[in-house]
């Protein structure tokens, strides 16, 4: 009897720490690639807080996006930036401005969000962190840890939702003590989209100054 029982712990043991491991970390940011390649689009509002507590700084913003394949559009900080697959469009009311511009040109809010579901696929190492109850959710964390040395970015943590395989927040922990934190949350996934979603129509800012 003392045998089995002793079994049965190590074996519990054994299961706990396999759980943990980075290898258990990876399986589930490939399951959730998985999940989000699987749907035609997605959409999502969002919440970003930049906190310096050294500095005494908190700054919370918030925003929008949808997501078809590589095309997107999302609206930030009263402005709009739209991709259509082969071009950016910044599009800045206050200004009555347009940016166009290719997307590997540093312009822009620096948010893509299509990259935002699946940056984590490489450049990491993972490791297995804290799971918190969110309002109901389990919400699992996985440590990612930069390959590279990074002169900014000590860390990030992923939160995501056991139930879903989705993303929930993404926390970054930086060098100087800064921390930002963004959540998503009403994410609704296909949609039906008018055909010409993710197309600029020049025509609907007539007195702006487009810069090409």
């Amino acid at each position: 009897m003392r045998k089995i029982v002793w079994i049965c712990i190590v074996f519990s043991i054994h299961s706990t720490l396999l759980a943990q491991s980075p290898e258990a970390a990876k399986k589930l940011l490939d399951e959730v690639s998985q999940t989000i390649a699987s749907y035609e689009n997605l959409s999502f509002d969002f919440t970003y807080v930049l906190e310096n507590r050294q500095e005494n700084i908190r700054q919370e913003t918030s925003g929008s996006a949808t997501i078809k394949g590589d095309q997107y559009k999302i609206s930030f900080l009263g402005n709009e930036q739209l991709f259509d697959g082969e071009k950016t469009y910044t599009i800045v009311p206050e200004n009555e401005e347009i940016t166009i511009s290719n997307p590997d040109d540093e312009s822009g809010f620096g948010i893509n969000p299509s990259e935002l579901l699946v940056f984590y696929k490489k450049g990491y190492a993972y490791q297995w962190d804290i799971k918190q109850n969110v309002k109901g959710r389990p919400i699992q964390f996985v440590k990612l840890i930069p390959n590279e040395e990074n002169n900014e970015i000590k860390y990030l943590l992923l939160g995501i939702d056991l139930r879903t395989k989705v993303i929930y927040r993404l926390i970054e922990i930086g060098r100087l003590e800064t921390r930002t934190t963004l959540t998503l949350n009403n994410l609704k996934t296909n949609t039906s989209l008018n055909p010409d979603f993710f197309t600029f129509d020049v025509s609907k800012y007539p007195d702006y100054y487009i810069n090409n």
